[in-house]
């Protein structure tokens, strides 16, 4: 197999990569001006720069005529499934499960238990050296509500057994049984809402997830409630968030927000009891060589036709000129 490989990961840094395709390194570079690594129509395997602005990442898809897998580091595909235009027929889209759960998760009871514990106010208090006291809630005994019960919220649920919560629900695209018990429908979690005394986001960004948490859904939510969202800023309607966060009556912890990055001046900085954190649930020690170790198991797949992992979707004649091209 003669074909192009772009990594953004130097090859030489991946272990097991199989023989036969030409690897070639490109990230975009610091400010996204790198140049092509080479001719995009030779590139047979585009593997989606990793924490790049969304320019950088979807730049080269339009040239990359002859690609067969677009492979992204990320578990959500969503600003790839907006080029679906420019993509040609038969290709196959694979995320990077496998790869994210061990530190979104991690970020998720973080923030779970930093909001419930009250930890941004002890920062604050030790920056002004006041020893403020208090009685905060524990996380044991709660009842949680994982909205979203892919691979992420099972990791989730995993870290949320050694709690001692008092119960996990569970919701996802369609119902099933799982071990731990049922996964109800994402059409019936509504009434799901009026039970759980955290609610964590972890659901992919889909048409039938835009907006999701809209102002019916946090006014189901119970007083005094934690809202915390580890998906995509765009499953959260901010302004009905605003709204409740301002009454006083739930909290919340964002990982993401809508718009992304949050400007200065937002009124959700300064929105009482929300805590924020940088779009930081993937992005760490762990995800490295968690990603090294999908590439390379991926692409032997690939030079030996073998089935791919995390297919997503294969693109079909009906995907171009979609969204207007």
């Amino acid at each position: 197999m003669s074909a192009d490989v772009w990594l953004p990961i130097p090859p030489e840094e991946i272990e097991g990569l199989p023989e036969g395709p030409r690897y070639l390194f490109w990230d975009g570079g610091e400010d996204g001006a790198q140049p092509y690594p080479g001719d995009p129509a030779e590139c047979a395997v585009y593997v989606v720069p990793y924490m790049k602005r969304l320019s950088v990442r979807v730049g080269p898809l339009e040239h990359l005529t002859n690609v067969r897998l677009i492979q992204t580091l990320t578990a959500g595909v969503d600003d790839i499934t907006a080029q679906l235009a420019v993509i040609p027929p038969g290709v196959r889209l694979c995320n990077a499960r496998g790869v994210h759960e061990t530190s979104t998760a991690e970020l998720a009871l973080t923030l779970t238990l930093a909001a419930l514990r009250g930890i941004p106010g002890f920062v604050r208090a030790q920056q002004q050296e006041r020893w403020v006291g208090g009685f905060h809630p524990a996380l044991a005994d709660k009842s949680v509500l994982i909205v979203g019960y892919g691979a992420i919220g099972a990791a989730i649920e995993d870290r949320l057994v050694p709690f001692e919560v008092a119960r996990v629900a569970r919701v996802a695209r369609s119902g099933r049984t799982t071990a731990r018990g049922p996964v109800h429908p994402i059409a019936d979690v509504l009434p799901l809402l009026p039970h759980a005394d955290v609610v964590i986001l972890c659901t992919p960004l889909t048409e039938e997830t835009r907006g999701l948490v809209d102002a019916d859904f946090l006014a189901r939510m119970k007083d005094g409630a934690l809202l915390v969202n580890v998906a995509r800023g765009p499953v959260v309607d901010t302004k009905a968030l605003l709204t409740e966060l301002e009454r006083g009556r739930i909290t919340a912890a964002l990982d993401v927000t809508d718009p992304e990055p949050l400007p200065p001046g937002h009124p959700l900085w300064q929105a009482p009891g929300v805590l924020i954190s940088p779009h930081v649930g993937g992005p760490s020690s762990a995800f490295l060589p968690r990603a090294k170790r999908l590439l390379a198991d991926q692409l032997t797949r690939f030079v030996n036709r073998q089935p791919l992992r995390n297919v997503i979707l294969t693109t079909g004649p009906e995907t171009r000129g979609a969204n207007g091209r």
